[in-house]
């Protein structure tokens, strides 16, 4: 059994479409989990209860971890910790692997330029500190033998069908595809990486079954060319058919737009991943596995084509 815990977002999703290629007996675990593959078994839950997660995880050979809890400090502080101790705590007594999907708050701001797994942990942000403390909480059980455990790391996403968790979607595609002006933070001068959701997926899958991969921290695969802010723009709305209009949020109105806005509030702290270079490198994870990464035109032009070829038909 490999069960994926966090289930409905768009990593879990792309990650049971990959799983199938390795078994077909796929659990599925959120509060209102839904069938990607037919033969999915479903399980809902509460995963912050510890008794409702240990029935979740019990009979399993491999956890998936793709959970998004509510974007703030607060509740991150409140559900992670816990969460995360009390998984380690049932992974070992069910003696099964856990694979973490984790993102890259926890790296120190001055080295986002050219980030590999041996980048210095050093978190500018409450957020970061919260990353930071439960992956050295799975990597200490791993590195003790106690806990087989690996984490693959991921730069910001984005795919098709991904509702409310790309910024690149809510910021870009969607403005763009109804005629109106996309937003970008702080500046549009940088460049930013972006994975793919599918590769991701299908990375996320590969590590989990490969037996060699644990104990490590991986990048998932990422095109190494990213693009500027201004560049995104361009290259979105021109494969939309519409104008590149954009406007640019300097740090002052994001920190006034915080006073009204709760998800703004929660963005301020994490501006500093727009104004520098921000340069994702999975080149390790590509080399070990010939994983050659979905480059930037084609990724959006599945987006578009699978979410918006209707809609910017005709536009100009």
């Amino acid at each position: 059994m490999q069960t994926i815990i966090g289930s409905g977002g768009a990593i879990g999703i792309e990650l049971a479409k990959a799983l199938k290629k390795y078994t077909s007996n796929i659990r599925l675990v959120s509060r209102n989990p839904k069938k990607v593959n037919s033969e999915d078994q479903l399980f809902p839950a509460d995963i912050t209860k510890r008794d409702q997660l240990e029935k979740a995880v019990k009979g399993s050979d491999i956890i998936y971890v793709t959970v998004g809890f509510t974007y703030s400090y607060k509740a991150w502080r409140e559900k992670w910790p816990n969460f995360v101790r009390d998984l380690i705590s049932i992974c070992k007594k069910e003696n099964c692997k856990l694979v973490f999907f984790d993102n890259i708050y926890m790296y120190d701001k001055d080295y986002l330029s050219g980030m590999t797994e041996d980048n210095p942990i050093n978190p500018s942000s409450k957020k970061g500190k919260v990353r930071a403390e439960i992956a050295q909480m799975i990597m200490d059980e791993s590195h003790t033998g106690k806990l087989k455990a690996l984490i693959a790391r991921s730069a910001d996403f984005y795919g098709p069908s991904i509702e409310n968790t790309s910024v690149l979607t809510e910021t870009v595609f969607k403005p763009l595809s109804k005629g109106k002006k996309a937003n970008w933070l702080v500046s549009n001068k940088y460049k930013h990486s972006f994975t793919y959701t599918a590769d991701a997926g299908k990375a996320t899958a590969i590590l989990g079954n490969t037996d060699a991969a644990y104990g490590q921290i991986w990048h998932l695969p990422t095109a190494s060319d990213p693009l500027t802010g201004k560049q995104w723009i361009e290259k979105i709305a021109h494969t939309l058919n519409v104008k590149p209009k954009y406007q640019v949020a300097p740090k002052f109105l994001v920190r006034i737009l915080g006073l009204f806005m709760p998800i703004m509030k929660e963005t301020v702290e994490m501006l500093y991943q727009y104004d520098r270079d921000y340069v994702f490198d999975s080149s390790k994870f590509e080399k070990e596995f010939n994983f050659e990464p979905t480059s930037y035109k084609q990724g959006i032009d599945i987006i578009v084509q699978t979410d918006y070829k209707k809609t910017t038909a005709g536009n100009v």
